[in-house]
């Protein structure tokens, strides 16, 4: 299933927010992370349907990646 761009792009910014609020990053940062994760992969590709769990689980998702 392919979600719709602008709805995918709002919930990217909910999950940096969160992200950045949690790990002590600036937005900025928390968002060239993003970017640069496997996470955001797999939700942009559609992977297992990664855009339809919460903002708050995807935001967790980054901060294992961001630990690793």
């Amino acid at each position: 299933m392919e979600a719709n761009k602008t709805i995918l792009q709002m919930k990217y910014a909910r999950i940096v927010a969160i992200f950045a609020k949690e790990s002590g990053l600036s937005l900025e940062d928390a968002l060239a992370f993003f970017y640069d994760s496997d996470t955001y992969k797999l939700i942009s590709e559609g992977v297992a349907d990664m855009h339809c769990r919460s903002d708050e689980y995807l935001a967790d998702e980054l901060m294992l990646e961001y630990k690793e």
